[in-house]
């Protein structure tokens, strides 16, 4: 890499201002600055994700991507159900998926809390979906959010294991829940953005308040929760 010809100093400058300078150029040019951005969660270094779907590159996607995918590709596809159709817009799947609303191609149109395969799965992941479960329908209803995560449980075979991230913010009952620890898991990370350039940083297991859409677009802290049964 071109990089390692400059003295520390020089590079690490270089590096700063590729950073903090990638969002304002067009995407085809920050899939090549990408090289030198990363961001760590429960201890290990990830790059960020860059598509130009939803502008994967400039919200929270950026860093849920990566995360859930390192997951997902450790598991066979009759293995694995996914929440909300997200990955297969990013990548081509074959594994369960499950959402309410989307039409699309293998896609199980069901409500979360009513899904009862004839199976149990190993692993269960959900991307910025299960805050929309009884906030965003008609009725509302803030508590449906428990039903859905017991059903999820439920589903999980022994020692299989659910992955979820939510954003800040989204659903304010969600987020009183996963303040007062009533909704159980064994592992709970918060990251928070801290630039307009979004930038990401993990905070450890305590809430982070933050509001949806101020200061930043969309989130401006995600929590992702770990279930092993």
């Amino acid at each position: 890499m071109i990089l390692k010809c400059f003295p520390k100093k020089i590079k690490q400058l270089m590096q700063h201002l590729l950073h903090d300078h990638y969002y304002i150029l067009p995407y085809s040019y920050s899939k090549v600055l990408k090289l030198f951005r990363k961001f760590t969660f429960n201890g290990e270094k990830y790059e960020y994700f860059y598509h130009n779907y939803n502008e994967a590159w400039g919200n929270e996607r950026t860093i849920e991507i990566p995360i859930i995918k390192k997951y997902v590709d450790d598991y066979d596809c009759d293995e694995i159900l996914e929440v909300g159709n997200v990955l297969s817009h990013y990548f081509k799947i074959c594994h369960d998926v499950v959402d309410k609303y989307e039409e699309a191609e293998g896609v199980i149109n069901c409500d979360v809390v009513d899904y009862n395969p004839q199976k149990k799965y190993k692993l269960i992941v959900s991307i910025s979906t299960l805050e929309h479960v009884g906030w965003d329908e008609e009725p509302k209803d803030p508590k449906k959010i428990f039903r859905a995560f017991d059903n999820l449980k439920n589903h999980l075979t022994e020692g299989g294991t659910l992955v979820v991230t939510v954003p800040i913010g989204g659903n304010p009952h969600l987020d009183n829940y996963l303040k007062n620890g009533q909704i159980k898991f064994t592992e709970k990370y918060y990251l928070k953005r801290i630039s307009k350039y979004n930038k990401w940083v993990e905070f450890g297991s305590n809430f982070i308040p933050a509001s949806y859409g101020s200061p930043y677009p969309l989130a401006n802290a995600l929590f992702i929760g770990i279930y092993k049964n």
